[in-house]
């Protein structure tokens, strides 16, 4: 038992250990890509100081202040102001993209500028109703129409902005409207109107970065948008009705009812349970880029200790099969040399782009190890071999991470061959048989 603890066991064990150790370096591989992360998200944030964040667009909301005296403990009257939002009946958007890249340093994130017309009408039914439901006193010449946006920064222009046919203009406001979304207002005399409708109609240009989205601020709103971006991902509670994607760009329209969505077509300003409601009823688009390199360096890493540790299984397949020895320290060696993969790809893809920083990273570090079992191993055979192996297994990788909805098939389907491989090749060997002995400080071949 004891001779048999000295033996192969042993050094199964040791292998085993040398495999755990190079975690380390492996999870600081995966600091620094959360750090660039991060740094490319700041340069991201850098853009949109200057063009416009991720946007929001919700059309035109009708705000009514009020004011009301309510009884307080004790008898005392207090005065509480308030805003009552009221919704249009129908809103129609037609929304084209023109889309670009912007720079800051090494990162670049997807721009876009908008071409928005927006047309609606609030029902004169709906405002009387509410008007007569509401228990709080509505001061109507001093309502306003709210157009709500993510980001202001990225409104460009208005060229046209019309209420009941009349031409209006835009003024700054410190309302907000949802908790987050920032608002401009037109004034507006709602008992100059007499029971009227109110139909509207604005065009404008609108910036921003990454992604537009829409709120569902009507009865009834109809989008349609289209951009010449191939890769649109489709994000929000509502997916589109219709939709083209191809290599010149998408188009895609949307058509949502009140019924869809958690919120009525009016309430209280000061209700902030509607907040939530309004946030999570927007829908739109993302403009995704396939080409994630941070993703991929992430999904990259999560391979690295089966890399290692089947480089190594393969470096002690040549030790048992051909009765050779190895130093710890050589398995070592190995080991950086293929931890040093992940950094060298994560620096290359900033530049190259993920698919030529993968081929020269993985080209680079099957030539180190290829070359370096040649010398450890005392035997040109097995270096090319083991450097095939390690040039298979990377092409192996590189398969899985492209097919993203199959990856975890892929490696599962790969992982089960490579146990199958390995028992295959060390169903004869005799595990309680001695290592052989040492004869020199690298390796030895017995007779």
């Amino acid at each position: 038992m004891g001779h048999w603890m000295k033996g192969w066991t042993a050094k199964v064990i040791g292998v085993g250990l040398l495999a755990l150790l190079m975690l380390l370096p492996l999870w600081k591989v995966q600091s620094l890509v959360e750090e660039r992360q991060g740094m490319r998200q700041a340069a991201i944030d850098q853009i949109a100081q200057g063009w416009g964040g991720e946007q929001v667009l919700g059309g035109l909301v009708l705000a009514v202040p009020t004011h009301e005296q309510m009884a307080m403990a004790g008898g005392e009257l207090r005065d509480v102001a308030d805003t009552t939002l009221v919704l249009p009946d129908t809103v129609e958007m037609s929304i084209g993209m023109a889309v670009d890249k912007r720079r800051y340093g090494i990162y670049e994130a997807p721009v876009f500028a908008s071409t928005v017309e927006l047309h609606g009408r609030f029902a004169a039914d709906d405002v009387a109703l509410q008007r007569q439901l509401d228990t709080a006193a509505w001061q109507g010449g001093k309502a306003e129409l709210r157009l709500v946006l993510g980001d202001l920064r990225g409104l460009q222009e208005v060229t046209e902005l019309l209420v009941n046919g009349k031409p209006k203009r835009f003024a700054s406001s410190a309302a907000t409207f949802g908790g987050t979304s920032s608002t401009v207002v037109v004034p507006l005399d709602l008992d100059a109107l007499n029971g009227q409708p109110i139909e509207f109609s604005a065009k404008l240009h609108l910036a921003g970065t990454q992604s537009l989205q829409l709120l569902p601020l009507a009865r009834t709103t109809d989008v349609t948008m289209h951009a010449p971006w191939p890769d649109p991902s489709f994000i929000g509670a509502a997916l589109p009705l219709e939709r083209t994607v191809n290599a010149q760009g998408f188009s895609a329209r949307w058509h949502m009812l009140d019924l869809n969505r958690k919120f009525g077509q009016s309430w209280h300003a000061s209700d902030a349970r509607i907040d939530a409601a309004v946030h999570d009823a927007a829908f739109g688009v993302a403009l995704f880029q396939p080409v994630d390199v941070y993703q991929r360096n992430v999904r990259a890493g999560k391979y690295g200790l089966l890399f290692i540790t089947m480089t190594f299984v393969a470096f002690f397949l040549f030790e048992v099969l051909k009765r050779l020895r190895v130093h710890p320290v050589q398995y070592l060696l190995v080991g950086a040399a293929l931890t040093s993969f992940y950094v060298l790809l994560l620096a290359l893809s900033e530049q190259l782009g993920f698919g030529l920083a993968y081929s020269v990273a993985a080209g680079s570090v099957v030539a180190i190890v290829g070359g370096y079992a040649m010398a450890v191993l005392g035997a040109r055979r097995a270096g090319l071999l083991l450097g095939g192996s390690l040039a298979l297994v990377y092409a192996m990788l590189y398969v899985v991470l492209a097919a993203e909805a199959y990856a975890l098939l892929i490696g599962a389907i790969v992982l089960v061959l490579t146990v199958a491989l390995l028992m295959y090749l060390t169903r004869r060997i005799d595990w309680y048989a001695s290592m052989p002995a040492t004869a020199g400080p690298a390796i030895m071949e017995q007779p």
